[in-house]
Formats: C-alpha cells, structure tokens, sequence
C-alpha cells in the first residue's frame, strides 16, 4: 500500500517532482499546499487543498510531506519551509526517480530529490532539502550541502564540495576539488576552474 504525502508548493518544480512520485509508485499524493487564492485548484489532477497556515493542522493527519517550491538563486523560502514542517515532527523522505542512477555508496539525506537520468555515484554525499535535477552528474567524492539546488544538466565532477544553499544553473561545469562558498549563484552554461566565495554571483 503507497504511502500518502502532501506536496508543499505547486508550480513547475512541483509538476515536475509529481511526475517522479508517479513513476516511483512508493507515495500516493494526497494533496498540494499552495497560497490561499488557489486552494481548489489542481495540479496535473491533483488538488490543492490549504495553504501554508494550515500545514500544522495536515501535519497531524499525514505523516510524509515534501518541499515542491521551486528554487531560482535563493533558497530562503525552501529553508524557511523545511525548518517549518520540522518541527512538526513529520517525515521527509527521499525521493529518486526509478530513471536515475544513485550508486549504493553514496549518500542522500531527508528531503532531496533526485529527478528523471540524473546520476550519483561512489561516494558522494548530498545533504538535505535538494534538488537533483534532470540529467544532472554528481561525480564520485563530490559532496554537496543543503538546500541546493543542482539544475538540469550539471555536471559536478569528482571531489567538488558545494556549500548550503547554493544555485548551480544548467549544464554548469564544475571542475574536481573546487569549492562552492555557501548561498552562491553559478550562471547557466558557466565552467568552474577555481573556488568560488560565500554569496557570490558567477
């Protein structure tokens, strides 16, 4: 029997993340939190049904839920968020897609997504909140923080080490052992060569 879980925000991430929920066939998805104005409305079939105020009173109905707001450059509302339903004392699981590739070795805390043909290999290390997006390489070693969010086609080689709350753009190229300072922003199409301070803008 599948397991129900509400999906906290309902935009393009989130119909992206329910098409990898679909596919794992572990959660059934009970409903979408989203703002007031569109409680009622439904995300591909799936109604939204209360808004972040209520997320106290679902937490005592259902036990899973996961962070479905997007993350362009700031992963403030993603942290605030996590940090909310925390202290409710419910469960966010892990959720990876049936068509990546996440090697037994590696290691994924609560929260992270791992979306459509991305790969994780030996000994990698992702923390908690992420997104894994489409596509994406996470090399061997490398280790990244919480509350990133690593966009389509990246590639992350071997060894690199990416700080809390960083955005990394599309097919991002991250040369092995650099450094990614916590809450920085690498550009799409950009390649890494050298290690990149704390809230910088690449």
């Amino acid at each position: 029997m599948k397991e129900k879980i509400i999906l906290i925000g309902g935009g393009g991430h989130c119909r992206s993340s329910i098409d990898v929920i679909e596919q794992g066939n572990k959660f059934h998805i009970a409903g979408i939190v989203d703002t007031k104005p569109k409680i009622g409305q439904t995300v591909l079939g799936y109604k939204i049904i209360a808004c972040d105020d209520d997320l106290h009173n679902l937490a005592k109905e259902y036990k899973y839920f996961l962070i479905t707001v997007g993350q362009i450059k700031k992963p403030d509302i993603r942290i605030r968020l996590f940090e909310k339903i925390k202290t409710y004392g419910i469960k966010v699981p892990i959720i990876i897609s049936p068509l990546a590739y996440v090697s037994r070795h590696a290691s994924i805390d609560e929260g992270s997504i791992i979306m459509h043909h991305s790969l994780v290999n030996a000994g990698a290390r992702i923390g908690k909140n992420n997104i894994i997006n489409t596509k994406s390489l996470i090399e061997h070693d490398a280790v990244i923080g919480d509350h990133c969010h690593i966009s389509t086609g990246a590639l992350i080689n071997g060894g690199v080490r990416v700080d809390d709350g960083v955005f990394v753009g599309s097919n991002v190229v991250i040369r092995e052992y650099i450094k990614i300072g916590e809450k920085s922003v690498i550009g799409a199409n950009t390649s890494i060569f050298y290690d990149v301070p704390d809230r910088k803008l690449v």
